[in-house]
């Protein structure tokens, strides 16, 4: 049961990677930026907090408070990115910063105590807070995302008016063990 979480765990944060990722691609550099009412945040910020978020939680995860003193969270709300591959690769650094820390540890860490703000944590519970954390994040930038391309939408999952074909493709398929997200 242990490994199986760690491994899920894995998956489902490179599931709301992808999410983010087809998002991303399919919009143009204005299209990040884009505000829809005055202090509500675009993808830029939404991507800015969340890469802020990763670099400070998951750096030196197992051995120092997940609240780094350089992390500059007001900052974050503050979009400068220069350009789309800017964006891109902060994203892809919160992201690998992630993948360094939880890929290595195994299920002997999972009862160890961390701390994010000198608040205990498991290290099972802290996953589980950023992983909600990023979840509410990533859906933001994917609806984001969807009210830009409008009709220009491709689904990133069932497309609506699908789900009964969907679903019969499912159920004739044999029963197997797998993760949702191991077809993708």
């Amino acid at each position: 049961m242990l490994n199986s979480y760690l491994t899920s765990t894995i998956k489902q944060f490179e599931y709301y990677k992808l999410l983010g990722d087809k998002t991303i691609m399919q919009l143009s550099y204005d299209d990040l930026k884009k505000e829809f009412a005055q202090d509500s945040n675009s993808i830029a910020i939404i991507v800015k907090h969340l890469v802020g978020n990763m670099l400070s939680r998951w750096t030196n995860f197992l051995t120092e408070d997940g609240e780094k003193e350089w992390r500059q969270r007001d900052q974050e709300f503050i979009d400068n990115f220069h350009s789309k591959e800017d964006l891109l690769q902060a994203w892809n650094d919160g992201w690998n910063c992630l993948f360094s820390a939880i890929k290595p540890l195994s299920k002997t860490n999972l009862e160890q105590i961390i701390y994010i703000r000198n608040e205990g944590h498991s290290v099972t519970e802290a996953i589980n807070r950023q992983m909600m954390h990023y979840a509410y994040h990533v859906g933001q930038i994917v609806f984001i995302g969807k009210l830009i391309k409008g009709e220009h939408w491709p689904s990133l999952s069932i497309p609506k008016g699908q789900s009964k074909v969907y679903n019969k493709d499912k159920f004739q398929q044999d029963k197997s063990l797998k993760h949702f997200t191991d077809e993708l």
